[in-house]
């Protein structure tokens, strides 16, 4: 009987969503969100300035970013300038507010009732 393989197994939005929480697995990475959140575009090197990093490992978080689709960058040579690209933020705070959504009430009704993850202690004889 053959197998089906793994990557047929998942959705393609299961593997967005894992594209989407590994770009955003890294502070770094979020430091960058939050810095081209704070401006509408920002240029390679204002980002190297502004964060503790070396610029060729600002390089590989940023193409980890834009891989994802979560930044573009508009290249006119000498310089690079990225931006957040909102359309697929946008969706990436969709699909990521929207994965634990169906079993929320039940995890709200753990949380403000703790005892029920408890197990019933058993009495000595």
């Amino acid at each position: 009987m053959p197998t089906t393989p793994k990557s047929d197994y998942f959705t393609s939005e299961q593997e967005q969503t894992a594209r989407f929480a590994k770009a955003l697995g890294h502070p770094v990475r979020i430091a960058i969100l939050e810095l081209l959140n704070s401006q509408s575009c920002c240029f390679h090197g204002d980002m190297a300035e502004e964060l503790p990093i070396a610029k060729s490992t600002l390089s590989q978080h940023l193409n980890e970013l834009k891989d994802a689709g979560l930044i573009q960058g508009n290249i006119t040579p000498p310089t690079v300038k990225y931006c957040i690209n909102r359309n697929n933020w946008e969706m990436a705070r969709s699909i990521l507010n929207e994965l634990l959504t169906p079993n929320l009430e039940q995890n709200i009704a753990l949380v403000l009732n703790p005892e029920q993850l408890m197990e019933p202690k058993t009495k000595r004889l």
